[in-house]
């Protein structure tokens, strides 16, 4: 038997992984509730009809229950024709906004010049002035211009006032794109234009798809430009065609409502279409650079 006794072998602890705290679940489950509570009351209240809810009160248990509002509001208070006035305005106006965004974002980071920081920095000051004060110049600017009360006003000003907003998202994202990567791109003889297309674009596609779908979801949901910028009812987006179904002495609410949920229809169908690039990609945009 050795004098010496051998050291005892270091033994590897596990950390146990607790589970989230239950009282911080229950706190996050009463307000994710809370804030479904007006969700469910409007989805109840788009299928009573106008006397039950006048009789027996909104948060009542509904006698009967229809979807006549839904077909009255998409056809007798124009829904359809609201619906489509949104979309000819929020397409050109995200596509135009994106298409040059993207263009001025590959230029600050891959072009070094002086004015790049100075350029960059207007675009992020123009998201800190107040849209409010920008109302009677933007007035005075479409009739100066002859497009007030047509949707080429909306579509011309909703591009331009997100334009600051697309170029910080897409230039913070597109400096994480090795810059190697386009120098050996213009060795190979590719041109500028090239580059930008094949190599830059798809690289963007992520950030390009979270963005689009901020974009969509507030330019589709605006109203304060469209009472600014038209007057025609034949024209008026979805936001400000609903404010019109409220009469002056009395609302049908169940009519209303249902027009609401309808409008709600498309804003769901992007971001579910392109939920998984929209964390992914205004995480990348938001931390780098």
């Amino acid at each position: 038997m050795s004098a010496t006794a051998s050291a005892p072998t270091p033994t590897r602890t596990r950390k146990i992984r607790r589970g989230p705290n239950p009282w911080v679940l229950g706190i996050v489950w009463f307000f994710a509730l809370l804030w479904l509570v007006p969700f469910a009351g409007a989805i109840i209240t788009s299928f009573r009809t106008f006397d039950d809810l006048n009789t027996r009160g909104f948060w009542s248990i509904p006698q009967t229950l229809t979807l006549h509002n839904f077909v009255r509001a998409w056809g007798e208070a124009g829904v359809s024709r609201y619906l489509l006035n949104s979309f000819e305005i929020t397409i050109p106006a995200l596509l135009i906004a994106v298409m040059f965004s993207s263009m001025c974002a590959y230029g600050l980071v891959r072009f070094r010049f002086r004015l790049a920081t100075p350029i960059y920095v207007m675009f992020v000051a123009g998201l800190m002035l107040p849209f409010q004060v920008l109302l009677l110049p933007v007035f005075f600017l479409a009739n100066k211009l002859h497009i007030y009360d047509t949707l080429w006003a909306l579509i011309f000003f909703h591009s331009a006032f997100q334009l600051g907003f697309c170029v910080f998202v897409l230039r913070n994202f597109m400096k994480t794109v090795p810059f190697s990567l386009f120098e050996s791109a213009l060795i190979d003889g590719a041109s500028e234009w090239m580059i930008f297309q094949r190599i830059a674009l798809p690289l963007l596609l992520p950030g390009l798809a979270a963005l689009a779908t901020l974009e969509f979801t507030w330019i589709f949901n605006d109203y304060l430009w469209a009472i600014v910028l038209l007057q025609s009812d034949r024209l008026k987006p979805i936001t400000t065609g609903l404010a019109n179904l409220r009469g002056q002495y009395i609302s049908d609410w169940p009519l209303m409502v249902a027009g609401s949920l309808i409008a709600t229809v498309p804003t769901l169908i992007v971001f579910f279409a392109l939920q998984r690039y929209f964390i992914d990609g205004l995480t990348v945009g938001a931390t780098k650079g």
